[in-house]
Formats: C-alpha cells, sequence, structure tokens
C-alpha cells in the first residue's frame, strides 16, 4: 500500500495521529498521482487543510497546471481566503483547459460576495463555452432563485426538468421549479409541480410552501392536510402555526384553533402574531382574562409593538380595569408615543372613574385624527354631553348621524342638544 492509501484506511478507523505521520509520509514518498488523488479525497472528506497542503505541494512542482489552482481556489473560497482565490483564478486564460471550472468556482466565489451580477455574468460566460452542462445550468437556477429572480429561474429548472434531471446535489428540481413559479404569481402552476412530488420525498420547507399556496388559494381542506402532516412530522415548524390557526378559526373551530395558537406559542415563545391571535381567541371563547394575559405577555417581550399596546388597552378598557389602563397609557403618552385610539382609551378610562376634566383633555386630543371615525363622534357626543359640552356634542352627534343614521338613541341625543 502507499502511504496515501494507508492515511485513509487510518482516517476510516479513526486514527487520526497515525494517519497525520502517514500524511507526512504521502508527501516525501508517494508520486505526484496518488499524491493529487489523495488531495481530492480529503477535501471531499472535509479534511480541507491537509487537501490543501497536497495541493500547495503540487503547485510547487507545476506551477503551470491550472487544474491545481482551481482545486486550491476552491478551498481558500471556503477558508474565506477570498483574495488568494481570486489571485489565482486569474492566473487561468480562457484558452486554458481548466478555464470552465474557473469560471465556475469565480461564479461561487462572486457569489459569496453578494456580487450577483458578476456571478451571473461567469455562469452565462461558461454556458455559452458548454452549453449542455447541466452543473452551469443548474448554478444559474440556483442563483436566480437566491436572488428572488423567479422568472428566470423556473426557466432554468423548467429546462433541467424537461431533460431529465429532476435532482441535483440533493436538491430535489421539481420542488425549486414550482416554488419558482409561486414567487411571481403563478399558483396554480406551481401547485401543479409541488404536487407531482411524491410523498416520502415531500421536505418540510417543499410541504409549507405547498400548504402556503393552498391557503393563498383559499384550498383550506388541502392546505390544512399538509400544515398538520407537517406539525405531526416536524412539531418544530413555527411558522406553520399561525396558518393552522387561521384556518380553523376560518372553519369557526374556535376552541382548535386557540389550541394550536397555543402549541405555537410553546414553539416560539416570542411570536407576536400567535400572542395576539390567542388573545383574540381566548376573548372570543368568553376568556377576557386569558386575553389579557396573552395581550400582557406580549407587551412584557415588546414594549415598542404598538399594535399590542392598542389591543391591551382596547381589552382593559372593556374589561373596565380602567386604573390599569391609566398606568399602561401614560406610559406611552409620556414617550409621545400620542396615538389617536390610546388617547380615546385614556378618555374613556377617566370618564368611567368621573375624571371629566382629565377626559375632556384625551377626547379633544383624540378627535384631531379621528374627527371622521362614526364610532369615536357617537362615543363622542354622549361623552361630551355628560361633560357639559353640548355645543361639541352636537356636533359629534349630528356627524356620526350620517353614518348611523337609523340610530333612534343618537338621533334622541342630537334632539335633546339641539332643543
Amino acid at each position: 500500500m502507499t502511504h496515501s492509501e494507508k492515511m485513509l484506511e487510518l482516517l476510516e478507523k479513526g486514527q487520526l495521529e497515525e494517519a497525520k505521520k502517514e500524511f507526512g509520509w504521502a508527501l516525501r514518498k508517494d508520486d505526484d498521482q496518488m499524491i493529487y488523488s489523495l488531495a481530492e479525497e480529503l477535501y471531499s472528506l472535509g479534511f480541507s487543510k491537509q487537501s490543501k497542503r497536497a495541493y500547495e505541494k503540487l503547485l510547487e512542482r507545476y506551477p503551470d497546471e491550472d487544474g491545481i489552482k482551481t482545486a486550491l481556489a476552491d478551498i481558500e473560497i471556503s477558508d474565506g481566503n477570498d483574495d488568494r482565490a481570486l489571485e489565482l483564478l486569474a492566473q487561468i486564460t480562457p484558452d486554458s483547459d481548466s478555464y470552465l471550472e474557473a469560471l465556475l468556482v469565480s461564479a461561487d466565489l462572486y457569489q459569496t460576495q453578494g456580487m450577483f451580477d458578476v456571478s451571473e455574468q461567469k455562469l452565462l460566460e461558461a454556458r455559452r463555452l458548454a452549453p449542455d452542462e447541466t452543473v452551469i445550468l443548474f448554478g444559474l437556477a440556483e442563483l436566480y432563485f437566491n436572488v428572488k429572480e423567479y422568472r428566470k429561474a423556473a426557466q432554468c429548472y423548467l429546462d433541467l426538468v424537461k431533460s431529465g434531471v429532476l435532482e441535483f446535489s440533493k436538491v430535489n428540481l421539481v420542488s425549486r421549479l414550482g416554488l419558482s413559479y409561486a414567487g411571481f404569481g403563478k399558483l396554480e402552476t406551481a401547485i401543479g409541480y409541488l404536487e407531482q412530488i411524491p410523498e416520502e420525498e415531500l421536505d418540510s420547507d417543499t410541504r409549507f410552501q405547498l400548504a402556503f399556496i393552498q391557503f393563498q388559494q383559499k384550498d383550506f381542506e388541502n392546505a390544512q392536510k399538509n400544515f398538520e402532516k407537517l406539525r405531526d412530522t416536524n412539531p418544530d415548524y413555527s411558522t406553520l402555526y399561525p396558518y393552522l390557526t387561521a384556518i380553523y378559526e376560518h372553519d369557526g373551530n374556535l376552541a382548535q384553533a386557540l389550541r394550536t395558537a397555543q402549541e405555537g406559542l410553546g414553539v416560539d415563545e416570542f411570536n407576536m402574531a400567535l400572542y395576539e391571535k390567542a388573545a383574540e381567541l381566548s376573548a372570543k371563547c368568553g376568556e377576557p382574562k386569558k386575553a389579557l394575559e396573552y395581550l400582557k405577555h406580549a407587551n412584557e417581550i415588546d414594549p415598542e409593538d404598538l399594535n399590542v399596546v392598542l389591543k391591551l388597552s382596547r381589552l382593559l378598557v372593556e374589561s373596565g380595569l380602567h386604573e390599569e389602563n391609566i398606568e399602561l397609557v401614560n406610559k406611552y403618552l409620556e414617550n409621545d408615543e400620542a396615538d389617536p385610539e390610546l388617547c380615546w382609551n385614556l378618555g374613556k378610562s377617566c370618564a368611567s372613574l368621573d375624571k371629566y376634566d382629565e377626559a375632556l383633555r384625551y377626547y379633544v386630543a383624540a378627535e384631531r385624527e379621528l374627527g371622521e371615525n362614526p364610532e369615536f363622534l357617537k362615543d363622542a357626543a354622549y361623552f361630551y354631553r355628560n361633560a357639559g359640552e353640548r355645543k361639541r356634542a352636537l356636533a359629534c352627534a349630528k356627524k356620526a348621524l350620517e353614518t348611523f343614521s337609523e340610530d333612534y338613541e343618537l338621533e334622541m341625543l342630537k334632539e335633546e342638544l339641539e332643543f
């Protein structure tokens, strides 16, 4: 056995120290072809450091061998040594047998650097030189897919699939094709391809995308089946829970929707959308205290989420917890977060506690932006009447009646204020 063969055998047995010794002997004693094969094998096994040493040894002996330079450049890219990789690749001219490979390595390098236009140019040049090379077309497809140029990606994947290539580098090309069509709005075509994938080949991401597209198409029955299968096979896939919750809610199964939202929070405890949905469903299920707990917890996690603050404030008012609401809203008024609905809620709470002077100030502030909101105008008309602001009350009542024209009590209030 050569020293290279002995090293690989020792690596297979896990005897790293002995393998290290044989590697030293291999670089000194084995012939160049054996060392080249060893470098390739080591790189494929993940021993890039040793592979690099072997290639560098060969490059010293064959400084004009471009195949060694491309292999070394590939390793340098993996190690983050982009400048060294570019230096090696720049030495390879278009008349070299390794030029095509150098173009592919360059494209990979520029893509990792975020220089997608340059990467595309390299791949297009490579395709011009070798139009039937599958790896080039796959590289282009993946580039377009990653930069969200889904029309171009779909055409590349379609060409590959038509040529009989359904999988490349462990990537399911039918799945990629379907997702590309979905990316530029061809949802029915996308579903047509994704549904062709055998059940056992559907990975979690592809199943989620299929379910999501079905959800967008309002095919809730099939979307539910796929979301449920995804949950059963991969319960930690947190993104599925808001959609599955929405489907159960759409079907009127509020208890199941609430349980699903709770399951989702067990997986992702920082999902604000699920906290809001769990609160909403708790309120619909007659559990306002539970709804308050969810919104309070969400507010603790992200105090800057004004949408949660508004919902919490609204629920506190509805629950008659006016002192709590005043304490909550004042924090945001102090920080100049003077949202008109928060001012309105604060006014409601102050009025409920007979603090009419304070309440009046907040109603007036809210009216500046909510002066066209019929619900606000109706509430404000009653408040202003109770606060002794009859002119304001009459103006709000008249304006509110433009929307609530058949509201008998509001009409009576208007007449009372007029006469």
